[in-house]
């Protein structure tokens, strides 16, 4: 692509459990801080996406990934991948080869449902996961925490319930197919697969090292606290056994978030070998930046922040032409002699997101960036672009219905093979009567793989995944004498508890 094209805007909407979706703001101490509840620039007010990467360890997506996704899909690839926009990544490299050679995955996103109407940043993560859903033809489970948000938000509990539904609508209206979608509530679908996930990640995480990864303080309410195993729990399939059946290494998880997620994923991955389960891959975005500049950020009290979905043409009108943060200069002999600064406008930032041709995208770049197009024109074409999208959302949205939510949250055990590969026809209505959200031991799907059996016993392959981590990869020396020390210590306890019992039944006789 042309070089205007490739000064694609820092910025894409993430899958953020946090309040509003973060958006880069300057700090004024001038270091950066991105933490999956923060996310604060330099002095400059932007973000060092290199010492990012750098920081967190994760590596860049470079063109041959690109071109390795495409010719294992057959598609063309996302203009959020051609442009930028999802730019790092932990083994997706990985997981691209297990599709090469026929092994399954499956997709994981969510949402924090803090808000009553969504705005275009929100969508943006849900755009891209219907993409690599459809792209590599997988199944994909959608978490919104309820829980997290009545936890972090003066809100209460039944209304953040509430909103996860209302949520849902607009992520339905995004074109998943319910064949191969379950979306659930933490609050609703908490059950015994579930939790035990919950709780064996918990104990492999001590205090100190959610205080390092997260910034928890004395301030911290405890459920708080014990929260982020919640959010990494949905990595392993055995979460879904109406999914996805009991084997915690049935498959590998891909999980689209924005790169401030990467902390909880970093807990996953490493809490991942020490329970028996693959290590999730992680494909991570850029944020996007606010309709005010990047310094600004987008939030539900501030209505001229964003674009909403809720938005009418007018209102989308009236917002870009007032608001929207413009790289034109000061008069139009400037601006044409100088030419419009395509590193802060917004309208330019925006286009690079969600205008799909290329070729029209690149024409623009070039004339506004050499002072031929003005800037009520560039946010003319932005206009054009959005108030068509934003219409087909509104109008899908309100075709799903209470009975469409329910289908998708549905718990009714699935054909684990079905919801791989191509769908045929259309997807079924929605079934009357009643439905049960809540998972449950004894809802499995059919024609599941078959567990694998771990030292000679019907367990959950903790031994094994002992021994190994996500992917086979082996453990270090400290790590298998950690674990070793962990085992000694638990049979020392079993076996004094036996000791005590059977003392105890000596005694009553």
């Amino acid at each position: 692509m042309s070089a205007p094209v490739d000064e694609v805007a820092a910025g894409v909407a993430s899958m953020s459990t946090g309040d509003d979706q973060p958006s880069e703001s300057s700090n004024a101490g001038g270091e950066q801080v991105v933490t999956p509840w923060d996310v604060a620039g330099g002095a400059d007010g932007k973000i060092d996406y290199a010492k990012l990467v750098n920081e967190f360890g994760c590596a860049t997506i470079d063109d041959a990934l690109i071109a390795r996704i495409e010719k294992a899909t057959g598609r063309r690839a996302h203009p959020f991948l051609r442009r930028g926009m999802f730019f790092a990544h932990r083994e997706l490299d990985q997981i691209v080869t297990a599709y090469e050679n026929g092994e399954k995955f499956y997709l994981y996103t969510g949402r924090g449902p803090s808000s009553e109407a969504l705005h275009l940043g929100h969508l943006i993560p849900f755009h891209f996961t219907k993409w690599l859903q459809e792209a590599f033809k997988v199944p994909l489970v959608i978490q919104l925490t309820d829980d997290e948000k009545f936890l972090w938000k003066s809100m209460k509990l039944e209304d953040a319930r509430r909103l996860a539904r209302e949520n849902a609508k607009d992520i339905i209206a995004c074109g998943f197919d319910p064949r191969r979608t379950f979306i659930f509530s933490d609050v609703n679908y908490m059950c015994t697969p579930f939790y035990l996930n919950v709780l064996k990640i918990a104990k492999c995480v001590t205090f100190n090292q959610a205080r390092g990864i997260f910034g928890f303080s004395g301030e911290s309410n405890i459920g708080q606290v014990g929260f982020p195993p919640t959010q990494a729990a949905p990595a392993f399939p055995d979460c879904f056994p109406h999914l996805f059946g009991t084997d915690k290494k049935s498959l590998r998880c891909l999980i689209p978030c924005a790169i401030d997620q990467d902390p909880y994923f970093r807990m996953t991955r490493d809490a991942a070998p020490r329970i028996g389960g693959h290590k999730p891959a992680l494909i991570e975005s850029r944020f996007f930046p606010a309709l005010k500049g990047e310094s600004g950020k987008m939030s539900a009290s501030d209505p001229t922040s964003a674009i909403y979905v809720t938005d009418t043409p007018k209102q989308i009108k009236d917002k870009v032409n007032k608001y929207a943060f413009s790289g034109g200069r000061l008069t139009v002999e400037e601006h044409r002699e100088k030419g419009g600064d395509l590193e802060v406008d917004i309208s330019w930032k925006w286009l690079n997101f969600f205008m799909d041709d290329d070729d029209k995208l690149r024409t623009i770049g070039e004339a506004y960036g050499s002072g031929a197009m003005l800037s009520g024109e560039i946010k003319k074409e932005l206009v054009e672009c959005l108030t068509p999208m934003i219409v087909a959302h509104q109008e899908a949205r309100a075709k799903v219905s209470d009975a469409v939510v329910d289908q998708f949250f549905s718990t009714a055990p699935r054909d684990f093979d079905s919801m791989f590969g191509e769908l045929v026809g259309d997807a079924p209505a929605p079934s009357e009567g009643p439905v049960s959200f809540q998972g449950g031991e004894n809802l499995v799907a059919s024609n599941v793989p078959v567990p694998a059996v771990a030292g000679g016993e019907g367990n959950e392959g903790e031994d094994a995944g002992a021994a190994a981590g996500g992917g086979g990869q082996p453990l270090s020396k400290s790590e298998l004498k950690r674990i070793a020390k962990e085992k000694q210590i638990a049979e020392k306890k079993a076996a004094k508890a036996a000791e005590k019992a059977a003392k105890a039944a000596a005694a009553a006789q």
